[in-house]
């Protein structure tokens, strides 16, 4: 399973709008942070073994793409974070974990349920 890149606030709503029937996976990274990198291995490691098939996946980077970044903050309620992921389901937070609590077994557990 692939990703989709969030570039744009248009991007972000119509994805936020897909979680009123799917669940939806947003990860968040900052391409010059070693511990985003750390996250951005174990989230692509989830995905390239069993990930929720009926879930769609996004990613947002947040210093290329910080207007985004900042509009899911705002439209979620929850702070942001570098690296982290948020789950929606029916367009609410379902789930969010940052930095070090990103990891495969944590993603599984929580999204394979």
């Amino acid at each position: 399973m692939k990703w989709t890149e969030l570039t744009t606030a248009d991007e972000w709503a119509k994805a936020r709008d897909e979680s009123k029937d799917q669940t939806v996976v947003v990860f968040k990274h900052s391409t010059t942070c070693p511990v985003s990198a750390n996250a951005y291995r174990e989230f692509e490691s989830y995905l390239a073994d069993k990930p929720d098939p009926n879930a769609q996946y996004y990613l947002v980077k947040v210093i290329e793409s910080r207007p985004v970044s900042n509009r899911i903050a705002e439209d979620t309620g929850i702070k942001h974070e570098s690296p982290q992921i948020i789950c929606l389901k029916k367009q609410e937070p379902y789930w969010n974990a940052s930095h070090w609590s990103i990891t495969k077994a944590h993603m599984s557990a929580v999204l394979d349920e």
